[in-house]
């Protein structure tokens, strides 16, 4: 992975964690055991600290920069779908940034919240606990469900799983230029789509 020293301040990778060789690191960076880097995730700690705690997941092309002297943090089990951008924010623990959402300075997401694809959640909104926050700007819309919790929880699970098959298999090839006989499929995963859950 491209990663980079900035005024002498090092990116650090618990070697647990697997980050995409794309993705880039600079500076203050901590990504912690277990966590996934996607493909093209910039992780920018030239201003301020970030930290992805233990199990996070920032997916491809994910944009993670801070203002000095505030810390960017995703804690524990925490989820950033594809394209998310964070500026100076909290994501706490066991909450979901859906897809190309953007989280604002000083912006809270509470735990086991989840911010729906393409939010915008203002600087400084405290997104409550449990809750499901939507729109632009964002607003609270309400309480999540134990299914929409448990579903989200999979999902982190699953990325967790996918860091492990990534530190094992995950390798940069040259692509075949047919398709060969008997071509193999990947393992099936447990996780389905949100929409997919509530048809049962």
């Amino acid at each position: 992975m491209p990663s980079y020293s900035i005024d002498g301040v090092i990116p650090v990778v618990d070697p647990s964690a697997y980050v995409h060789p794309s993705a880039v690191l600079i500076g203050d960076v901590i990504v912690g055991p277990n966590c996934y880097v996607g493909p093209c995730a910039s992780l920018r700690g030239d201003f301020g600290r970030i930290v992805l705690e233990e199990g996070s997941n920032v997916q491809d092309h994910c944009c993670i920069h801070g203002f000095p002297d505030n810390d960017t943090v995703v804690e524990v089990n925490g989820h950033v779908g594809h394209g998310a951008i964070l500026h100076s924010c909290i994501v706490r623990r066991d909450a979901l940034v859906g897809m190309n959402a953007v989280v604002m300075d000083e912006a809270e997401i509470g735990e086991k919240a989840i911010v729906a694809a393409c939010a915008f959640v203002p600087a400084g909104m405290k997104v409550p606990a449990r809750s499901l926050a939507a729109g632009i700007p964002a607003k609270v819309k309400r309480e999540l469900s134990e299914d929409e919790i448990a579903w989200k929880l999979e999902g982190t699970q699953t990325y967790q799983a996918l860091t492990v098959r990534s530190l094992a298999s995950l390798r940069e090839v040259e692509p075949l230029s047919s398709v060969e006989e008997n071509r193999p499929s990947l393992p099936a995963t447990e996780v389905r789509s949100l929409i997919a859950t509530k048809r049962g």
